[in-house]
């Protein structure tokens, strides 16, 4: 018999690389969907015939338990979340529900309706926040600086409390930021790399973007859903760092972007909108991963120049399918 795994949140980035990668695998993959009027499962449509969705939400306790006990999962990634920060200064509370409370929802639906089934949950680098420590472990204690984080905070102790409380397997896999082709077009990266794909194309002359001094240790999503499958085939929970070691500011992004398509000076695509600053800012992040090496046998494969590659060509592909 297959494995079987449930994802919530199969339809985001980390969703749909993580489905494909347990079907690879030879699992029975499950993704956990919300009802609306209109569906986005673009990143999915390759696989939707692969995998198979059930209806539930994050919110509705009975849906997620019901979900769980139907298909008696060996697996569960609970991916989903409101997962854009400064969408999380506008809805804090709606934050809370789903990137916090969900967590909970989660976990309770797994100790009720299959208790024995691995978890594993996606905490967050922006946990760390204004950081403590650098680089940033398992160890370093926790100081966020917006809803999201501190929504997250909760969701990694949840996860932590159930464990030791109910004697679950339950993971939290710390992942510093990651990125893809498949990011939303409202994250700095894919902002980035699509706005460099309009301008080689001559279809805008600069990219409005905020501040892009803070720094982040980015690697590339496919590699790291990798790393989150591991938790769960080891002997015994336990929570990992998973980082590149690496940290790049937003100009090195788009100074790097800008290289790929033959732009010599980044600055005369740049413009300063002040509508994407955060109202407190994470300045610099940078993760140590040598647990998950060590333990996990895991490390990153993509390198910061090829990850902006592969964004860039992705986005000079579809753009121009657009002209």
């Amino acid at each position: 018999m297959p494995k079987k795994a449930l994802i919530t949140g199969i339809t985001g980035q980390d969703g749909s690389y993580l489905a494909e990668f347990l079907l690879e695998k030879g699992y029975s993959v499950y993704g956990l969907t919300r009802r609306t009027s209109t569906q986005n499962f673009e990143r999915i449509k390759h696989i939707i015939h692969d995998v198979e969705l059930v209806s539930g939400d994050l919110i509705d306790q009975h849906s997620i338990t019901n979900a769980v006990h139907t298909i008696q999962p060996d697996e569960v990634y609970n991916l989903a979340a409101q997962s854009f920060v400064q969408a999380s200064w506008e809805q804090p509370v709606l934050t809370g529900e789903f990137t916090a409370l969900g967590v909970t929802r989660v976990l309770e639906a797994v100790k009720l309706a299959k208790q024995d089934a691995k978890f594993y949950q996606a905490s967050s680098s922006e946990m760390f926040g204004k950081v403590l420590e650098t680089p940033q472990k398992e160890t370093t204690p926790f100081y966020p600086r917006s809803p999201y984080g501190i929504a997250k905070v909760y969701g990694h102790w949840i996860t932590v409390n159930y464990r030791e409380s109910f004697n679950m397997f339950a993971c939290s896999g710390i992942l510093f930021n990651h990125e893809s082709p498949r990011r939303g077009l409202e994250f700095v990266t894919r902002k980035i790399a699509n706005g460099v794909a309009r301008v080689k194309y001559g279809m805008q002359k600069t990219i409005k973007l905020g501040n892009l001094e803070s720094k982040r240790d980015w690697g590339y999503a496919p590699d790291y859903v990798e790393a989150m499958w591991l938790m769960l085939q080891q002997d015994k929970p336990d929570d990992f760092v998973i980082a590149t070691g690496e940290t790049h500011s937003g100009s090195e992004f788009l100074e790097e972007a800008c290289k790929v398509v033959g732009i010599s000076d980044w600055k005369a695509v740049y413009e300063h909108d002040a509508k994407y600053d955060r109202p407190a800012e994470v300045d610099f992040l940078i993760g140590d991963a040598s647990k998950a090496k060590k333990v996990l046998g895991w490390s990153p494969k993509t390198s910061f120049k090829d990850l902006v590659r592969i964004m860039v060509e992705a986005e000079l592909e579809s753009e121009k399918n657009q002209t």
